[in-house]
């Protein structure tokens, strides 16, 4: 079996393949403190749960892929990989990692690895062109060409963000629950600021996407709109121009560099 690692700002996915099934799958919090013992600790705890596996950590596991935005966390998990996954093929996504996905920007560089990873899977899935949507600790729109290729995008501050910023930049406000609010126009400070949340974000994707489908097609029409990140839902029903939404986006195309990458290793 794979394990496909994708360490984000705030949380961290883990997922189990068996082939190009994702048969398991775990969301952690993204802790930069957290030594490779540690996680080589919570590793086994995770995996000993599941069946398939055995009770020795590494025991069926057969690669490893991993992507992380947070540059202390990949370095544990490098040493992770040689300490305790010694004999299993591992993929760590960083520059020289074969992806199939020609970077057109500025500086490649400071693409974030998730990025490309997601560009690789929706082009993989659904061709180009494409947006992808990814819901995280920032919200961020990438794009990509009708040829395959990653050509840029654009950052916004997430929505977890921007509630903890109210909380705390508003003197009368307060920290609330990310939920959906009984109307737009709310009755109570929480729906109010749940509303806001809610609906201008889903305004900002329609808006922001709009402006990036022209740009990238002369057909907006033609351009796929996937959204992928731990906050989607909350979004995709409001939203009217998401097309797909993957949760698994990036587990998804770790699973196609690693299998790109294993060859040659």
């Amino acid at each position: 079996m794979l394990l496909t690692i994708d360490v984000g700002n705030t949380h961290t996915v883990l997922g189990l393949f068996d082939g190009e099934d994702i048969v398991e799958h775990w969301r952690i919090s993204t802790d930069a403190r957290r030594t490779a013992d540690e996680l080589a600790v919570l590793l086994q705890g995770l995996m000993g749960m599941h069946p398939l596996l055995g009770d020795e950590l590494g025991d069926g596991i057969d690669g490893i892929a991993i992507c992380a935005t947070v540059p202390s966390v990949l370095h544990e998990l490098r040493e992770v990989t040689r300490r305790y996954y010694g004999d299993v093929p591992a993929v760590l996504v960083e520059p020289g990692v074969k992806t199939g996905v020609p970077i057109l920007t500025d500086n490649p560089k400071e693409v974030g690895a998730d990025r490309i990873i997601n560009a690789v899977a929706a082009v993989d899935l659904y061709g180009g062109p494409a947006i992808v949507v990814d819901f995280g600790t920032a919200t961020t729109f990438d794009a990509v060409s009708a040829r395959g290729e990653y050509i840029g995008g654009v950052i916004a501050p997430g929505i977890e963000i921007s509630v903890e910023a109210l909380g705390v930049r508003g003197a009368q406000l307060r920290k609330i629950e990310v939920a959906r609010p009984r109307s737009v126009i709310g009755k109570n400070t929480v729906e109010a600021m749940q509303s806001g949340i809610i609906y201008g974000f889903a305004g900002q994707v329609d808006g922001v996407v709009n402006r990036m489908a022209r740009e990238l097609a002369d057909d907006p029409d033609d351009v796929t709109v996937i959204a992928t990140g731990g906050l989607a839902p909350m979004v995709l029903g409001e939203s009217s121009v998401i097309d797909e939404h993957e949760p698994w986006l990036t587990l998804i195309g770790l699973r196609l560099v690693y299998e790109r990458n294993v060859s040659r290793m």
